[in-house]
This record gives structure tokens, C-alpha cells and sequence, in this order.
């Protein structure tokens, strides 16, 4: 007998037979398919706190949709978010959003900036990947010819616009101040304040420029109340609205003090401290619930609350309706595939999230987007009305 032959042929047999049992196995395993979402927003740098809210309410996304154990194109998905800091850059955003190409991400949620999301829609736009910004609102964005591009929040047009038309008629302002910090968010924003105002028979009385990294603004301060304003808007973020509240109060000026939703933040009593008077505020944030809506928005406050132990900031519930307005596209699609699910995206009408309907124009915008007008009462923001 031929001990070796023999031997030879017993372990081809096992062999055989294990790789014939992983083969009915096998198939079970690759079925399941990881989809990866890019999120992008700063996480370093002054609105870090603006960043986190904004990845908190991907995550939530995230987490309740591989709950569902989801089926799309007959393949079990489960959906990875790759979580990237821009630092409100834009030489950082295009890097970041280069690397979300290379990881292969199937959409992106982001970035927060207009100043980060601008040059990085090109990027996205020549990948041909889906691109939801949950918060720029420079008009340009969605103005470049590029239909990978969306946003769920209305743009400076209607920001601007809104609240320079408010300081005039309902503020009553006789002599309006204008201060921006010179990102395209800032500047877009209180450009669009400055036409309105004009327009609605006001009278701006200085425009004064700052960056999104000072911290000392005595002199355009000084200079603008010499002006005797009786509201100061300011475009731009929260991080340094606050300071110069606490430096308007320092050199007594007790003008209202406006902007749009970069101030109009939880954040903004602690930044102010007491410098922060009731009403002294005025401020508008994109979006806004009525009626029967508020109580979806609420209900994701308490499961925010509860998942990360603290408060929205401000975006995070946009970023959530956007990640769940992209993956129902795939599931209506029946694909991941960017260039399957992008035309369904494009056409997305009614679709009813936790900041109210969204459908988008053929520019990618939201279609009747609406503002809430908020001021501060101790220290905790109060809506004043809500705005189309």
C-alpha cells in the first residue's frame, strides 16, 4: 500500500469538502455591504463646538439606520461615517474632502462653512458624489452648475434679506450699523442685510470689516459708535459675536445687536456672559417648525440629549434629516451607487425630516425655505416668529 498516496488523497478530500462547506457559507458574509458617509465640519478652531453638534446628529443618523438592518440592491448594508475636521479652512476642506474621494465615500454631508464648502463642492462635483450641506448658506454654492450640490437650509438671500427688512420696519432702525468677518458666510450674509435695509427705506450708517479669528474690537467699535447706531448686525459666527457683545457693553453701546444663524446659537449666552441683555438679540436661523411639526423637533432634542448629554447647538438636526434624505434616495434608487441614486436625490419632494418638508429646486436649493426669528431672554434663545 502506498502510505503517501493514500495520505495525499485523504487531505484532498478535507480540503475539498471544507472548501465546499465555506462555499454555501461565504456568499451569507458577502452579502453584506459597508456604505461609507463622509461628514465633514471644524472640530478644531473656534466654532469646534458648531463641528461637534454637527457630527453628533451624523451620528445619530448613522446609528439608527444600521438599527434598522437596512437591505438595498439585495445586500445588507451597514453604513460607516468617516468623520473629517476641515478647522473652517479652506485649504484644509479641499484636503479633506480629496481624502473622502480616496476613502470612496458614496455621499457627503457637509462641510458647515460656506467659506469650507464652496471650493470643496468642486471636488465632489468632478467625483460625481452627492454633496448635502446642512448649513452653508452663501448663495454661490448652489450657483456653480454643479447638480451634485445641495443644501436644506435657505441661503443669505433669504437670510439677509429677512433680517434687513426686519431691522427696518419691525425694529423700527434709524441709524444701522454692518459689521462682517470677511469668510463668505460673514460677508455674504451681511451683504445681503446691507441691500435689504436699503431697500426697505434704512439707513446704514458705517460698515466696518473684522476676521473670523480677532479677539479685539475696540477700535471698530469706537469708531461706529461715534455713528450713535441703534442696531449693530454682525456676520458671522458665534465665537466672536460673543466677545464683542461683552466689548459693545464695555464701551457702553446698547444697540441691538442682529445677525444670522452663525450667532444665533445656545453657545452665544455663554460666549456674552452678562453682556447678553433680554432682547438686546435678534438673530435668524434657517429653518423652522410650526404646528404639528415642532413635536418631531423636540422629540430629537430629548434623543439628543439623552444619546450625547448635552444640548443641540444649532445644525445638528439639518445634518440628521440630511444623512436620512440621502440613504432614502439610495433606498428608492435601490443602489448606493452615486450616479444611480443622484437623480433621485435631485428629485426629492415632500420629504418630511425633523426640520419640517424638504424638496429641492433644480439648483439643488430648499424650496420655501423657512427662517425662525429668535432674541435672548435669560440667557436661553426665544422665537419670535417664523419667517418665509
Amino acid at each position: 500500500m502506498n502510505w503517501s498516496s493514500t495520505l495525499f488523497n485523504k487531505r484532498k478530500t478535507l480540503v475539498l469538502g471544507l472548501c465546499a462547506s465555506l462555499g454555501t457559507v461565504l456568499p451569507a458574509f458577502a452579502q453584506e455591504q459597508v456604505v461609507k458617509i463622509g461628514h465633514v465640519a471644524p472640530l478644531s478652531g473656534p466654532i469646534a463646538h458648531l463641528g461637534k453638534d454637527n457630527e453628533n446628529g451624523a451620528k445619530m443618523a448613522i446609528e439608527e439606520l444600521n438599527a434598522k438592518g437596512m437591505s438595498i440592491g439585495g445586500k445588507k448594508i451597514k453604513f460607516e461615517l468617516i468623520a473629517e475636521d476641515d478647522g473652517s479652512d479652506p485649504k484644509q476642506g479641499t484636503a479633506v474632502a480629496q481624502k473622502l474621494v480616496d476613502e470612496k465615500v458614496k455621499g457627503v454631508i457637509g462641510h458647515l462653512n460656506s467659506g469650507t464648502t464652496i471650493p470643496a463642492s468642486k471636488i465632489y462635483f468632478d467625483e460625481g458624489i452627492p454633496q448635502i450641506s446642512p448649513s452653508a448658506t452663501n448663495p454661490k454654492y448652489t450657483r456653480q452648475g454643479f447638480n451634485t450640490a445641495f443644501r436644506v437650509v435657505a441661503d443669505d438671500v433669504q437670510l439677509g434679506g429677512v433680517l434687513g427688512k426686519y431691522a427696518v420696519k419691525d425694529l423700527k432702525g434709524k441709524a444701522i450699523a454692518v459689521v462682517d468677518d470677511r469668510t463668505a458666510y460673514g460677508q455674504g450674509v451681511a451683504d445681503e442685510f446691507d441691500k435689504a435695509v436699503k431697500a426697505a427705506g434704512g439707513v446704514v450708517v458705517g460698515r466696518e470689516y473684522t476676521s473670523d479669528k480677532a479677539t479685539d474690537f475696540m477700535p471698530i467699535l469706537t469708531t461706529l459708535k461715534a455713528k450713535k447706531p441703534d442696531i449693530i448686525f454682525f456676520g458671522g459666527m458665534d465665537a466672536v459675536g460673543g466677545p464683542m457683545l461683552k466689548q459693545m457693553k464695555s464701551l457702553g453701546i446698547t444697540a441691538k445687536f442682529m445677525g444670522g444663524d452663525g450667532i444665533c446659537t445656545t453657545e452665544l449666552a455663554k460666549l456674552a456672559g452678562d453682556a447678553l441683555m433680554d432682547g438686546q438679540v435678534v438673530c435668524a436661523e434657517a429653518g423652522g417648525v410650526e404646528g404639528n411639526q415642532k413635536k418631531g423637533m423636540e422629540d430629537f432634542g430629548l434623543r439628543y440629549q439623552k444619546r450625547f448629554n448635552t444640548d443641540v447647538k444649532l445644525y445638528a438636526p439639518y445634518v440628521y434629516d440630511a444623512l436620512h434624505l440621502m440613504v432614502a434616495a439610495m433606498v428608492k434608487a435601490n443602489s448606493v451607487e452615486p450616479a444611480k441614486y443622484l437623480p433621485v436625490l435631485a428629485q426629492t419632494s415632500g420629504y418630511k425630516g425633523v426640520t419640517g418638508s424638504i424638496s429641492f429646486d433644480n439648483k439643488g436649493d430648499i424650496k420655501n425655505g423657512a427662517l425662525t426669528v429668535y432674541t435672548f431672554k435669560a440667557g436661553k434663545r426665544d422665537a419670535i416668529a417664523i419667517v418665509r
